[in-house]
């Protein structure tokens, strides 16, 4: 110690805190530095003139917590703040975009569910597509479904009977020449009846995880995961993450998918078919 910092000093207000102010967001994974508590941002409210944030556990737990200092994000402390007001992009307009891109109808309440439907592989899947394309399906009236895997897309589609006035879309994951998936495929579109009223459409990609550009995540590509060794299981391996239970899978979701804000963020090859699914679903 320096002698000269000897005798009577102010001790009242407390040293100057540099901590990077970071705004809460949905899906991102805190500690709380006093009680230990992990888990991931599933609600922010403001209570008592205060924001208050909710963390669930990877056993669907949850505790709520004030915002501010005490948090850790990646093992780094942060200043957690209320969430950053949503930017409109440039050149939209006063009406604004809605993060698929289309121009946002301010005032029109959601439709009335129509019976056509846009299936989708799992609940991932379904997590993403309303992510960034919800505000217009609910315009539409368009519900997304999440099938659970393809293996009895066939039999599923025959149980929804699709026709005129009853469309249905398939997004399909890995849908490559030669693979399961497009023979599948294959064999539900010479189904009767599919012809005019189904419409399969599919990425190149493992899973939709790998729809989400790199660069959003701040990586160069995405990590190659041995052979053996369960997809998601080895990303979020790759990634440092926890990856032993379903738990720590869901929340490694989570995670990424709080890095998506609008389509921009995500793989053109996914982009495209979406689009082409809903085009197909409300043109007459």
């Amino acid at each position: 110690m320096q002698y000269q910092t000897w005798g009577p000093q102010e001790i009242a207000a407390p040293a100057k805190n540099n901590l990077p102010e970071v705004p809460v967001e949905r899906g991102m994974v805190l500690e709380d530095v006093q009680s230990g508590w992990v888990g991931a941002v599933t609600q922010v409210e403001k209570s008592g003139g205060m924001h208050v944030v909710a963390l669930e556990d990877r056993r669907g737990k949850s505790r709520s917590f004030r915002l501010g200092f005490g948090f850790l994000l990646e093992g780094q402390p942060i200043r957690l703040m209320p969430p950053a007001p949503a930017a409109k992009r440039p050149g939209s307009g006063p009406a604004g975009r809605t993060a698929s891109g289309s121009v946002r109808v301010e005032g029109q309440r959601a439709q009335v569910a129509k019976a056509s439907r846009i299936w989708v592989e799992g609940k991932h899947d379904a997590e993403l597509v309303e992510k960034v394309w919800g505000d217009d399906l609910r315009v539409e009236g368009i519900v997304v479904e999440p099938l659970h895997g393809i293996d009895d897309l066939a039999g599923a589609v025959a149980a929804f009977r699709p026709g005129p006035g009853r469309r249905l879309g398939v997004l399909v994951d890995h849908l490559v020449p030669d693979s399961k998936e497009s023979r599948i495929a294959e064999a539900v579109m010479a189904s009767p009846g599919a012809a005019g009223n189904v419409l399969i459409v599919g990425h190149p990609y493992v899973d939709v995880w790998q729809a989400i550009r790199p660069s959003v995540l701040g990586i160069a590509q995405w990590p190659v995961v041995p052979r053996g060794t369960d997809w998601k299981t080895g990303i979020l391996a790759a990634f440092g993450w926890p990856h032993a239970t379903k738990e720590d899978v869901g929340l490694g979701w989570q995670k990424l998918l709080g890095a998506v804000r609008t389509y921009a963020d995500l793989e053109p090859a996914l982009l495209g078919r979406v689009e082409e699914v809903i085009d197909f679903l409300t043109v007459p």
